[in-house]
């Protein structure tokens, strides 16, 4: 089974992240979408509502199962018997910050990025973009897909 992992904090979940997943899910037999937990972070949503957040996304794919996790991803990745990690690059300052950790995590294991383009359309939009407009009372909904509604 090709299993990957595609870890992020998902605050909050964006049509960059939904791109991504939807066509990762043509390459892998099954992808973990891995929330991962950092004490460190100030998060916009709580770790449940993130959650809520991918899993309503998603609730309709099969293959995709949601979990959260703590420290390495390597060791994540370990842990759920996954052999690749699935990362998304919508530019060339992405690429090469990814490609420090995809050398380093190749370093610590047998673990296999994979890099998939974000589409055209879609490459501008980031989480904390998200937030700074959910923060100023703009127009988020073209941003992110419809699970992530704030009341």
């Amino acid at each position: 089974m090709r299993r990957a992992i595609f870890p992020g904090s998902f605050d909050p979940l964006t049509l960059g992240h939904y791109d991504i997943i939807k066509r990762g899910i043509t390459l892998f037999d099954e992808i973990i979408i891995a929330i991962g937990i950092n004490a460190e972070k100030q998060y916009m949503f709580p770790l449940e509502r993130r959650m809520q957040f991918v899993q309503k996304a998603f609730e309709k794919e099969s293959k995709i199962r949601v979990h959260t996790y703590e420290g390495l991803t390597v060791e994540f990745c370990k842990k759920m018997k996954a052999d690749f990690i699935l990362r998304g690059l919508r530019n060339p300052a992405d690429f090469e910050f990814e490609k420090a950790i995809a050398h380093t995590n190749r370093k610590l294991s047998e673990i296999e990025t994979v890099f998939l383009l974000t589409s055209s359309g879609k490459s501008y939009i980031s989480s904390s973009i998200v937030r700074d407009v959910i923060r100023n009372n703009g127009d988020y909904t073209g941003l992110v897909p419809d699970s992530v509604r704030i009341p």
